[in-house]
């Protein structure tokens, strides 16, 4: 049964960074797109970065410039950088992994940001 773990959430004030981490357990055969979304209270979720098998790489404008999504096959392993972190970043975070006609989410980790 595969599994995804996500870690690296916390409280940080504004400006902030923070190194988000995803890992996968179990036998995936073929990685596709791996990406990281968020929702945040009340509102519905969102797409924040999502990162082909080849590494290309695309952003929900809000995080352009500020976050990085990097990925490790070898690890089954998806990262993001988070920097200059705003309060409207704050979120529970959710990395997502796609292998073939499956998508596989993680539980989540929570992101705070304070002003």
């Amino acid at each position: 049964q595969v599994q995804l773990v996500e870690s690296g959430g916390g409280l940080v004030q504004a400006g902030g960074s923070l190194r988000l981490s995803c890992a996968a357990s179990g036998r995936i055969f073929s990685i596709n797109a791996m990406a990281w979304y968020r929702q945040a209270p009340g509102k519905q979720r969102e797409l924040v970065a999502t990162i082909t098998r080849g590494g290309i790489t695309n952003y929900a404008d809000s995080v352009k410039g500020r976050f990085t999504i990097s990925r490790d096959d070898a690890k089954k392993s998806v990262m993001m950088q988070m920097n200059s972190l705003r309060p409207e970043d704050t979120a529970v975070y959710y990395c997502n992994i796609v292998s073939g006609p499956i998508n596989y989410w993680g539980k989540g980790t929570l992101v705070t940001v304070s002003s």
